[in-house]
């Protein structure tokens, strides 16, 4: 499986809407912008901690800014190592 097919498995898992921001192909390091679906109620720092958790077991570095500016919930940059 390619990088950009984990990462969409496991963001589709928790039935979150996202979008790619930034996609470097040769290191292998994405910056995704993430955001609930009107329906979640799940606070931004818990669904932060359950991505957190499948992105690490799958072997990707893993920084977030909650809540940044613009319309997204998280802001973050994957890097598989």
């Amino acid at each position: 499986m390619t990088e950009r097919q984990v990462i969409q498995e496991i963001l589709n898992s928790e039935a979150i809407l996202y979008s790619f921001e930034n996609v470097d192909e040769d290191s292998k390091e994405y910056t995704l912008l993430l955001k609930r679906q009107d329906q979640d109620v799940r606070p931004v720092e818990e669904l932060n901690d359950e991505i957190k958790k499948y992105f690490e077991s799958a072997n990707f570095d893993y920084k977030e800014q909650l809540n940044p500016d613009g319309d997204a919930d998280i802001r973050l940059v994957i890097k598989r190592v």
